[in-house]
C-alpha cells in the first residue's frame, strides 16, 4: 500500500499593501513639505526616496505578485522605481555622471507618470474609496507638478506641495487602516466599500 499525503497550498503570506502604502505616503509627505516650502531638499528626503519610498515599495510589489495581485504588483513596483528614478535624477548630475535633466525632460517625466497614474486610477473603481482618493489625488499632483514646470510659477509648486501632503497623508491613513482593521478583525478606520 502506498503512502499518500495531501499537501495544502493555502496562501498565507501577509498583506504587503500597508507597507507599500506607508512607504509611498510617508515619502510623498516629506517631499511635499519641501514643495510647500516648509523644509529644504535634503539627504533625509533622498534617503527616504531610496530606502523607504523606493526599496520598500518594490518589496511590497514583489510580495503582491506572490499573492497574484496584478494591480498591487504593478502599482507598488512602479512607484518604488519612480522614487529610485527621481532620486537618480537629482543625484547623478551632482556626481557629475550626467548633466541635470532639462525642464522639458522633467515635464515629459512627470506627464508620463501622471498619465500612468490616471490609468491606474480607473482600476481603483474595483477597490476601496480610500484607494480611489490616493490615486485620484496623486494624478492631480503629477499634473500640478507639470504645470509648475511649464509655467515656473512658485505658487503652483507650493499649491502642489499642499496637495501632495494630502495625497501622502491619505496613503498613510489607508495603510494604517488596513493594519488596524486586520488586527482587530473589524472596521476600526473605514476605507470605504469595495466595489
Amino acid at each position: 500500500m502506498s503512502d499518500t499525503r495531501i499537501v495544502s497550498l493555502k496562501e498565507n503570506t501577509a498583506n504587503p499593501a500597508p507597507l507599500g502604502l506607508l512607504a509611498f505616503g510617508m515619502t510623498t509627505v516629506l517631499l511635499n513639505f519641501k514643495n510647500a516650502g516648509f523644509i529644504e531638499m535634503s539627504p533625509m528626503i533622498l534617503a527616504m526616496g531610496i530606502f523607504y519610498g523606493g526599496t520598500a515599495q518594490v518589496i511590497a510589489g514583489i510580495i503582491e505578485a506572490k499573492k497574484n495581485n496584478t494591480f498591487g504588483l504593478t502599482a507598488f513596483t512602479s512607484y518604488g522605481f519612480f522614487w529610485l528614478t527621481l532620486v537618480g535624477l537629482i543625484i547623478m548630475p551632482k556626481l557629475g555622471w550626467f548633466p541635470a535633466p532639462s525642464n522639458n525632460s522633467m515635464i515629459a517625466f512627470l506627464a508620463m507618470w501622471g498619465v500612468f497614474t490616471l490609468l491606474l486610477f480607473f482600476g481603483t473603481f474595483k477597490l476601496s474609496r480610500a484607494l480611489q482618493f490616493v490615486f485620484g489625488s496623486l494624478t492631480i499632483l503629477f499634473f500640478l507638478l507639470v504645470a509648475f514646470h511649464v509655467t515656473g510659477k512658485e505658487e503652483i509648486e507650493k499649491f502642489a506641495g499642499y496637495e501632495g501632503i494630502i495625497c501622502g497623508a491619505s496613503a498613510i491613513y489607508t495603510g494604517v487602516a488596513q493594519v488596524l482593521n486586520e488586527l482587530y478583525g473589524r472596521t476600526v478606520w473605514p476605507i470605504g466599500p469595495m466595489a
